[in-house]
């Protein structure tokens, strides 16, 4: 498992006007933001190498959200330990990564590289979210968003 980053990543919170000149737009129109290079800078608390980790990633699905403080330390547990080493496994999946907005709210973000956009939702993406553990902490989720990402073309 790759918990390193690249020296140059990063991924940056762009809203409104910004996100039209960003690296990713969103497909499902839902949300007026993208992610992409400038912005609002994110820290990367942790990111995991995944099943198709050589390939290409013009897909990038976002999952933001916060969570009540009393499951805060039992959420970036299950996070850590379970889910996103889980959903790094399913075929499609190039990286995934944690990110905290320290300042912002969502202050969670999971950011998924993917090679197929259908890895989301896919027998073994589903399997991963219908844990004992998922099913526990999901619940003390707020103000959740979650978005796919087109790469632009340039």
């Amino acid at each position: 498992m790759n918990r390193a980053m690249n020296s140059g990543d990063r991924l940056c919170l762009l809203r409104d006007a910004e996100a039209a000149t960003a690296g990713y737009r969103a497909v499902d129109g839902a949300p007026h933001y993208a992610f992409g290079a400038d912005g609002v800078p994110l820290i990367c608390t942790l990111a995991i190498a995944g099943a198709a980790a050589h390939d290409d990633a013009p897909w990038r699905y976002i999952v933001e959200t916060d969570v009540l403080p009393e499951f805060e330390a039992e959420f970036n547990a299950w996070y850590d330990d379970e889910h996103l080493p889980a959903l790094a496994a399913v075929p499609g999946v190039v990286r995934a990564s944690r990110w905290l907005d320290a300042a912002g709210s969502p202050r969670y973000i999971a950011c998924y590289d993917l090679a197929v956009s259908e890895a989301v939702g896919s027998p073994p993406w589903l399997v991963v979210r219908a844990t004992p553990w998922s099913s526990r902490i999901r619940p003390a989720f707020r103000n959740t968003r979650r978005t796919m990402f087109e790469r632009l073309r340039r």
